[in-house]
């Protein structure tokens, strides 16, 4: 007699189709072709693209992120991470403390999501009255001129 009650739970999902941006410290065109080939062959993999310069890894398929971060770190031996940068242009305050990196790529600043720099962006009611009294927009509203 055949059973199809179990046949649901051995089916594996079907992972989403992804892409991973990977920090790898490349300084010859050897650490780029050996970290490429340390993902070409791994399953799921549709499209492999380094960036020597921006030391940048992407790669694009039906992939597991921390798998291809463990599979990379092994076969490479380099330290290895998620992508952490995002645009400057994206963030509020680029040049704040938690944010700005000297070792980021041109463009780019960390990614932060903690709420360290927005006390930047919030000016106090006091901050606020007195620099619109002296502002260049309104000449009449500075009363000691």
């Amino acid at each position: 007699m055949f059973d199809c009650s179990h046949a649901s739970s051995k089916l594996k999902r079907r992972k989403q189709f992804q892409t991973v941006e990977i920090k790898v410290k490349m300084d010859c065109e050897g650490c780029e072709r050996k970290v490429k080939r340390s993902v070409e062959g791994m399953r799921g993999v549709t499209q492999v693209n380094v960036e020597r310069k921006a030391n940048k890894l992407t790669v694009a398929g039906y992939v597991d992120p921390a798998k291809v971060v463990s599979r990379v770190a092994h076969r490479t031996g380099k330290k290895v991470e998620l992508w952490p940068y995002v645009p400057y242009d994206v963030v509020a305050h680029p040049y704040a403390a938690g944010v700005y990196d000297r070792k980021a790529p041109a463009g780019y600043v960390r990614n932060s999501q903690d709420q360290q720099g927005s006390y930047l962006a919030r000016a106090s009611s006091t901050e606020v009255r007195y620099t619109t009294a002296f502002s260049d927009e309104n000449p009449a509203a500075c009363s000691i001129m």
